[in-house]
Parts: C-alpha cells; sequence; structure tokens
C-alpha cells in the first residue's frame, strides 16, 4: 500500500481582504523526502507554508498534514511536527543552550543537546542570552529547536540565511541527516544552490499557485539547448547581442554584469558571440558553458524583475 503524502494540499485559497496571497494552490510533499518550496517576495509561499503549520486558517481548499488538519487538529500535531522560525519563539533574556534544553524537555525522545549543540557549533554560545547572539547564531538556535523533538516532519525557513560558508555546510549535512533519519523536511530558501544541493523535489510558486513541480534536474533539463555563461561590464544590449546569435537565442543580465545566453550552443553561437563582443571592445571573462541551472529555471518561471 502507497504511503500517504506526509503534506497534502488541494485548491487552497488565502486572502487578506482583496488580496489572494493563496490562489488555488495544490501541492504534495512525500514522506521521508526534501521538499524546497521556492518563489519571489509575495509568490504566496510562506503564507501556504504558515498554512500548513497551522498559523494561518485557510478561506477555502483542504490542507492536510500527517494525515491531520492542521488549524483542528493543532495539539495533536504540535509534538509531532517541527517548525523554524525566522524570528521570535525565543525569549531574548534566556541563555542558548538553556532555551534548547528547555525545548527538548517537552518531548518524550529528544536529541541529544550537548551533541546537537556541538554540531552547529554552537558550544561557545551556549552561555549567551539570545538578544546577545550574532544573527547566525540566532539561525542556528532556531534550528536546533526545530529539530530537537526528533520531528517527523520539520518546516525550515530560510535555514541557511545569515550563515558563514561553514555552518551552511553544517547545516546541508544535519538537513541531510534528518532525511537519512526518514524525517519529511519542507524548506523554503533564496539560495538555489541550496535547494539544488538538498531537495528531492522543487515546487515553484508565483502569484499564489504552483507553477512548476520536479526534481532539480527534471527542471533544469526541461527545454534547455544549453547556456553559455560569461562577466562584463554591466548594461550591454542584449537584445543586440541575441539578434547577431543564432535563431532562438536569448540573452539575459541575471545579475548586473552576469550574462547568460540561451539556446543552441555551438561553436557558431561562440564564434558569433566573441565576433560581437569584440567589435565592441567587450572582454568575456570567465566564459563557461554547460547546462541552465535552477537559478536559470527560476528567473525564467518568474522573472527578473524586483518585487516589494
Amino acid at each position: 500500500m502507497p504511503t500517504p503524502p506526509a503534506v497534502e494540499v488541494v485548491d487552497l485559497v488565502k486572502r487578506y481582504g482583496l488580496t489572494a496571497a493563496v490562489d488555488g494552490l495544490t501541492l504534495q510533499v512525500a514522506a521521508g523526502t526534501i521538499t524546497a518550496v521556492l518563489g519571489p517576495n509575495g509568490a504566496g509561499k510562506t503564507t501556504t507554508v504558515e498554512t500548513c503549520e497551522g498559523y494561518r486558517r485557510p478561506d477555502s481548499g483542504t490542507v492536510r498534514v500527517l494525515g491531520m488538519d492542521p488549524w483542528t487538529d493543532a495539539r495533536a500535531l504540535r509534538p509531532r511536527v517541527g517548525v523554524m522560525l525566522q524570528q521570535g519563539g525565543v525569549y531574548p533574556g534566556v541563555k542558548a543552550e538553556e532555551m534548547l534544553r528547555h525545548v527538548a524537555s517537552l518531548h518524550a525522545h529528544p536529541l541529544d543537546v550537548p551533541a546537537l549543540v556541538e554540531r552547529l557549533g554552537l558550544g561557545a554560545a551556549g552561555r549567551t542570552t539570545y538578544r546577545r547572539l550574532s544573527g547566525g547564531q540566532q539561525q542556528r538556535l532556531s534550528l536546533a529547536m526545530a529539530v530537537v523533538g526528533r520531528p517527523e516532519l520539520v518546516f525550515l525557513d530560510e535555514p541557511t540565511a545569515g550563515l558563514d560558508p561553514q555552518a551552511r555546510r553544517a547545516t546541508w549535512e544535519l538537513v541531510e541527516a534528518l532525511r537519512h533519519d526518514g524525517v519529511t523536511v519542507v524548506l523554503t530558501t533564496h539560495f538555489m544552490d541550496e535547494a539544488e544541493r538538498l531537495a528531492d523535489e522543487v515546487v515553484v510558486v508565483d502569484h499564489g499557485r504552483v507553477i512548476a513541480v520536479g526534481t532539480p534536474g527534471e527542471l533544469t533539463a526541461a527545454g534547455a539547448g544549453g547556456s553559455l555563461r560569461f562577466d562584463g561590464p554591466p548594461g550591454l544590449d542584449v537584445a543586440g547581442l541575441a539578434a547577431a546569435l543564432p535563431a532562438a537565442s536569448r540573452v539575459d543580465e541575471v545579475a548586473p554584469g552576469r550574462y547568460v545566453v540561451h539556446g543552441d550552443v555551438d561553436t557558431h553561437l561562440l564564434a558569433d558571440l566573441t565576433r560581437w563582443c569584440a567589435d565592441r571592445e567587450v572582454m568575456p571573462e570567465g566564459l563557461t558553458v554547460g547546462r541552465r541551472s535552477l537559478e536559470d529555471v527560476f528567473l525564467d518561471l518568474t522573472g527578473s524583475d524586483l518585487r516589494a
């Protein structure tokens, strides 16, 4: 008999006044997997996740978490679900390790607190009050509080925001260890390399709906003829460059001075690109050829314009 999904959302609608933050969204999260929910600001991903966590009541549609309604069955779900919050949930004057031990004491079979503290590099911060922790230390403490109770399902909101490379890698390893132990992980992140590294499945949300679902490999392979990347002066005439390349090529400035050419990448396209640059005395630096990244796919789906 198939294992039921850990999270199932069907036709979810959540409105704030006349604005539909979530507009008929449907998704499933398979048990024992890591699912990354991606979306630009205002896409509806945070509202969706907060509804799954039981913090918001849907206007319509159904939400089931571990087979239960997270709003009406919140008391039964609380011991089984871990939630990492970006801010809040910690008394400002409490010491970090004291807070973690308190949370651990609320669960029947918590993780070993000293081992978790060591794994996340919080040993030196254990006797420091929460308000005096750095942003990265507060982030790691929030992660530790979410997982110390051995949850069956954990929601992680931007788990590596503000972390240095070493702490980021330690967090990734902890998340992968959770999956190895059979824990279902739902994470939101703005780091595409994080989603590409960790996620079994990626769900892209925009305008309150799911617009793409698949493994990172499936999403980056779909419709990709290849890509070519290079750096140059910001503000190049990308439309003019595209016109100088073989038909159906597209050029995007994905960040100031960072360019991606999409199309059938071959020697002819490379020659046309370098000729166009030479005519304008532009040196294409760091020129590389490869498949699309998850960031490329995300920008293709949601656009590159900044949103408030």
